[in-house]
């Protein structure tokens, strides 16, 4: 092949190598290419691929000899025994003794026609790895890997270029030597790039874990909910690609759809950094910043001194002072109860938390007489379910809002603009009635609807928060397949979530033995047997 000839193709293969560099996004697959391509290119047996190492040496990341049939390290995940070089002796000296090292001190592209011959350079230790393989690596042409801020990131190395014809070993060319060094400032800034956006990537999650890790200093609950939500979603949002049948059969995602949920996952609740701590983690009724019904209990026991002293000053008969303080006692006994926040608290219930109120005073110092149990205190104990009264909830719902300024307020790389759609829907209901847009069912994202069955069954099984137990996953799922009925959740994602049996794979993980209960899906509400075609 004439010269022009070569050039011509060796240009084409350059552009080539080009193009699919810029493509690649796996680190390893983008080295081994690298030095694929180098190998292909100048017609070479073998090659190294070296990065440079934080400790200042040249450490091997590829190892390709063709006629042996080897290939180390990169996605191969064998290990490579060729030991790092350092670019420096003890003594702080530059370490001109190795071709590789050399290339980098001085920038330049070396070329070693004959190891056996070489008397500049210590070829010791790749004669001796020859001997161990019945290999003989004679000529070497080596290169820095410069990227666009002007700094070596590593070295390219090639072994043994090959005549075409006559497949004898041979010295590297001048030509060699050109195409190499045009490859090697291609892959040096294809792969700098690409490790930028890695670790662009990894700041960017880094950062989320920051601000989950703040949640999680005020709340450790909320910040377990944090890891929790993305995890389960994801297993929805998966089992609902690979459904096949029903209304949702036409739903896919990629691997870049896949990343985008995960991350609104990890910053769905990103707003409860405003949210105090006493509203996120109120266990009871009359808790603020502490449990007020140890007030009641005062409350109590000075009734109960001035009943005493009543009977002691003989104003009250002993059989009224011991009847009035056993109904006292099991008065204080049902409030606490009460303050335990339930599933739902009865009329009843609360007419007599109504009755106690007036049927009770104590007298202060001034002998001012109070009830014994105040209207804002009757209004929290008599919450109907949960523990949070209707500021309360207001304060907690504002937290959705937060999230969604926050994230309104970043500017998305387009892989990641349904981020906040994803993060801000999960307390939206498929008939319009959630928060805070009051969006409807058709009007959210399959990602976004995926989220918000997930934060309903993490918050429903989580057995860590102090204000209840985690349920078991039958009583979840049956009240997951009332949601269902009243619209608040996706019925198609619902019915996916049980058939999948999504539900069972995420209790092996994060559900206690004792909360993973038998499952007869017949008897959820709303049940719908899986579809035929």
């Amino acid at each position: 092949m004439s010269s022009s000839n070569n050039f011509v193709t060796n240009f084409h293969k350059l552009v080539h190598v080009g193009i699919a560099l810029s493509s690649q996004k796996n680190l390893e697959s983008l080295l081994e290419e690298i030095l694929i391509s180098a190998i292909d290119i100048t017609n070479s047996d073998g090659g190294t691929l070296y990065l440079m190492s934080p400790e200042n040496e040249l450490q091997c990341e590829i190892l390709i000899i063709k006629s042996l049939n080897i290939q180390e390290g990169g996605t191969t995940g064998k290990t490579i025994e060729i030991p790092n070089k350092p670019l420096y002796h003890t003594d702080g000296s530059p370490n001109f003794f190795i071709e590789a090292t050399q290339a980098v001190h001085e920038n330049r592209t070396i070329n070693v026609p004959n190891a056996y011959k070489e008397l500049h350079f210590d070829m010791v230790s790749p004669t001796q790895a020859d001997e161990l393989k019945g290999y003989k690596s004679i000529s070497f042409l080596t290169t820095p890997m410069q990227d666009h801020e002007g700094e070596i990131i590593g070295v390219l190395q090639l072994i043994n270029a090959t005549d075409a014809e006559t497949n004898q070993i041979i010295s590297f060319s001048a030509d060699d030597e050109e195409v190499l060094e045009a490859l090697a400032s291609q892959a040096a800034i294809a792969f700098s790039n690409r490790l930028l956006i890695f670790r662009l990537e990894n700041l960017f999650r880094e950062f989320i874990d920051l601000i989950n890790g703040a949640i999680d200093d005020k709340s450790p609950y909320t910040g377990a909910h944090c890891r929790r939500v993305p995890e389960l979603t994801s297993m929805i949002a998966d089992a609902v690609n690979n459904n096949e049948k029903g209304p949702l059969k036409d739903f896919k995602m990629t691997d870049a759809d896949r990343y985008e949920l995960h991350i609104a996952g990890l910053i769905h609740d990103c707003g409860k950094v405003s949210t105090p701590v006493h509203i996120v983690d109120k266990a009871t009724k009359l808790e603020k910043i502490y449990d007020r019904i140890g007030v009641l209990e005062l409350r109590l026991e000075i009734i109960r001194r001035d009943l005493e002293i009543a009977f002691l000053k003989g104003s009250l008969s002993q059989e009224d002072w011991q009847k009035t303080e056993l109904h006292l006692i099991d008065d204080l006994k049902f409030l606490k109860e009460s303050n335990i926040g339930g599933e739902w608290m009865s009329d009843a219930s609360i007419r007599r938390i109504q009755q106690i109120a007036k049927s009770h005073h104590w007298e202060d110092y001034l002998k001012n007489s109070h009830d014994f149990i105040t209207a804002e205190e009757v209004e929290n104990l008599s919450i109907r379910s949960g523990t949070l009264n209707v500021l309360d909830r207001k304060i907690i719902n504002h937290h959705i809002e937060v999230t969604i300024d926050m994230l309104a307020n970043l500017t998305w790389p387009k892989h990641l603009q349904r981020v906040p759609e994803y993060a801000g829907g999960h307390h939206e209901r498929m008939d319009g009635r959630g928060y805070p847009k009051g969006l409807r069912r058709e009007e959210m994202s399959v990602q976004a609807r995926c989220m918000a069955i997930a934060d309903v069954f993490e918050a429903l099984t989580a057995s860590d928060r102090p204000y209840k137990k985690g349920k078991t996953l039958s009583e979840a799922l049956m009240i997951l397949g009332k949601m269902k009925l009243d619209q608040h959740l996706d019925p198609d994602i619902f019915n996916i979530f049980v058939w999948e049996k999504v539900y069972e794979a995420y209790a092996r993980k994060f559900l206690k033995p004792e909360q993973i209960d038998l499952i007869d899906e017949t008897q959820i509400p709303g049940f719908e047997a899986r579809p035929v075609h």
